[in-house]
């Protein structure tokens, strides 16, 4: 029997601000545009959102801020926050209270300043806040706890550098296909490994960009988006995992919570990694890309790096992931989360262009918290997979 979640909701909306530096702007107007733009992509105005989900990272009552910014009275508010997968969690959330009436019209939004926060020395939140055990020491987080975890792939199962390089080259190919990314010149696996270091192994182009962005979807019930002006994606899948928060009580550091989150979106859609067309992962460090093939079972254990090498996840390879240049070269506001829900949706509606992937039916999403902590796996599908 098929589990009650699969298919029973979709995504109609889509909404994206300017990516880059947006001065002048904080957080909640850069939300409100992309609010507004995933509004009007499905037809709909502010007045008919009546579920709200949003997250940030450092902020108090955050969704009530949102809500009194757009102007909405909301029969359901969710501002859980669980780092970079939040978005991906908040589909589940719409979706459950989709099913169960308790809204109709679900507004996901999230908008960030962090490239213009950074110029005016300002921060959101404590990248150190929870890290009890290490703060003593003053890491530099979440970027040591990355590097720890690539320096033990490579260590246990003979990752290269070049295989890590060659991530953020392949997504550096994608974003050149991307008018709206940020990085769009060449790159080599030479100037990957030649950039400045910033934690070992990892260097300048193994790490995820700094944006101002914003970003927007609206979900509504199965049984109504046909009923909307875009092509519907429609949830098939979705699992959720967490095992730690911080890096030093990661029960493996080469295995994420996604070797969770995956199985238990597969098993709801009644799908296996064969049948994706297109992944998006969170890349915010070359490492976590090599990590979630593996977890969600794209190839085995300590293959990613290979898989990686051989040119499978570029243009032109045998699976299409971070098809719009990824947090490494497209866009990263701090949360990247909303951004592979996107990118999902665009390539199962077929509005990509250059980097469209033909006769994409199924696409996965997932979203990566905290340091490799919490992961939330979507699996979406047109309407010849329901």
């Amino acid at each position: 029997m098929a589990h009650v979640l699969r298919g029973s909701a979709a995504v109609v909306g889509i909404g994206l601000t300017e990516f880059g530096e947006l001065p002048g702007r904080n957080h909640l107007e850069v939300l409100a545009e992309a609010s507004h733009y995933a509004l009007a992509d499905a037809g709909l105005g502010m007045q008919d959102v009546d579920g709200l989900f949003v997250s940030s990272m450092g902020r108090v009552f955050h969704p009530l801020h949102a809500a009194e910014y757009l102007g909405i009275q909301p029969s359901h508010i969710d501002g859980t926050n669980v780092g970079g997968s939040s978005f991906v969690n908040c589909v589940q959330s719409a979706a459950m209270a989709i099913k169960t009436g308790v809204c109709n019209v679900a507004l996901i939004a999230y908008g960030s300043t962090s490239r213009s926060n950074r110029k005016a020395k300002f921060r959101e939140g404590n990248p150190n806040a929870g890290a009890f055990h290490a703060s003593e020491y003053n890491p530099r987080n979440p970027i040591i706890s990355y590097a720890f975890a690539a320096a033990r792939h490579m260590h246990e199962y003979g990752t290269t550098r070049e295989n890590l390089a060659q991530v953020a080259v392949s997504t550096r190919e994608w974003a050149m296909k991307n008018p709206r990314a940020e990085m769009r010149d060449p790159l080599s696996i030479d100037d990957v490994m030649g950039a400045r270091m910033i934690c070992d192994p990892l260097t300048l182009f193994d790490c995820c960009l700094v944006s101002d962005a914003g970003a927007a979807i609206v979900m509504v019930s199965a049984e109504r988006a046909k009923d909307f002006p875009q092509k519907p994606a429609y949830l098939l899948g979705i699992g959720s995992a967490t095992t730690h928060d911080q890096i030093a009580q990661m029960p493996d550091l080469t295995v994420t919570p996604a070797s969770q989150s995956g199985p238990r979106a597969f098993a709801m859609a009644g799908l296996s990694p064969g049948d994706i067309d297109v992944a998006e992962f969170y890349d915010a460090f070359t490492i976590n890309t090599i990590l979630f093939l593996e977890d969600l079972g794209f190839c085995k254990k300590g293959e990613g790096g290979a898989f990686v090498g051989d040119g499978n996840i570029g243009p032109g390879g045998t699976l299409p992931v971070n098809t719009n240049g990824g947090g490494l070269s497209c866009v990263h506001p701090g949360m990247y989360g909303m951004f592979v829900t996107i990118e999902a949706v665009e390539q199962l509606r077929g509005n990509c262009g250059e980097r469209q992937i033909e006769g994409a039916n199924i696409a996965l999403a997932n979203g990566n918290g905290g340091v490799l902590s919490s992961q939330v796996t979507a699996i979406y599908g047109t309407e010849s997979t329901l």
